[in-house]
């Protein structure tokens, strides 16, 4: 099959992901060397972060790049151990040009708690995220993690990884990105709606299926459908 996309260049990709290393560094997304990143840049090629450095404070010489088999193709570093899970996703999903694995704190705690984002409170979150689904716990850097998320990768726009933090992907580096944001708002709105205030007026079927409708017009293919508290109810009755 031909591949008619039209990629970053090699500079540009190596330039964004330093600049989404120094966003997800800023906004407490990640400590210290945690986290990774990489972009598309051919049908079978990505540059990536390396391991052991700072996503704060990324210079494009430190970046890897690499065949979807993880062969490396370029660079002076070695990438990170958790670039299998980007592999996977791209091997999985063809759509997918970028991908971003971070640990933003609240998201996270969701995650340690096993409770997925599902609750169907903000039309944003629905329209541009969906749900997100807690994938059962990997040992870090293992092959256990790709096989983790697999299940995920056409279905969803991002997975909780269970107990070790939060991963998104994107059709451009910047929706990639978005999409982490959109996951620690989300996560912060349902902590404090559902545990704090103990109170969360959700949007019924209806709503949610106009939001559904709007995010096919955007182009977005993935996300899930959240379940109405009403049609939840239906479910338990009839069950």
């Amino acid at each position: 099959m031909q591949d008619n996309k039209k990629y970053n260049s090699d500079n540009q990709a190596k330039e964004m992901i330093c600049e989404i290393g120094r966003r997800i560094y800023n906004r407490n997304y990640v400590a210290a060397n945690d986290g990774n990143i990489s972009v598309k840049v051919g049908p079978n090629e990505i540059w990536t972060t390396p391991t052991g450095v700072s996503k704060g404070y990324m210079t494009p010489d430190m970046m890897v790049k690499m065949d979807f088999s993880g062969n490396v193709l370029a660079g002076n570093l070695k990438p990170s151990s958790e670039v299998k899970m980007h592999l996977r996703v791209y091997n999985e999903n063809p759509e997918v040009n970028a991908v971003v694995h971070a640990h933003p704190p609240i998201a996270t705690s969701f995650a340690i708690a096993g409770i997925p984002l599902d609750k169907p409170v903000l039309p944003e979150a629905i329209v541009l995220l969906g749900n997100v689904p807690v994938a059962p716990y990997a040992l870090p850097g293992t092959q256990e993690v790709p096989d983790s998320i697999a299940p995920y990768c056409n279905t969803h726009n991002a997975v909780l990884l269970a107990n070790h933090g939060a991963l998104t992907w994107g059709r451009d580096l910047m929706e990639a990105y978005f999409r982490m944001e959109s996951l620690e708002h989300y996560a912060n709105i349902l902590m404090h709606s559902t545990f704090i205030l103990k109170k969360a007026n959700e949007l019924n079927t209806s709503q949610i299926a106009d939001l559904i409708k709007i995010r096919e017009t955007m182009g977005i293919k993935a996300g899930g459908v959240p379940i109405s508290e009403e049609d939840r109810k239906d479910n338990e009755e009839n069950s």
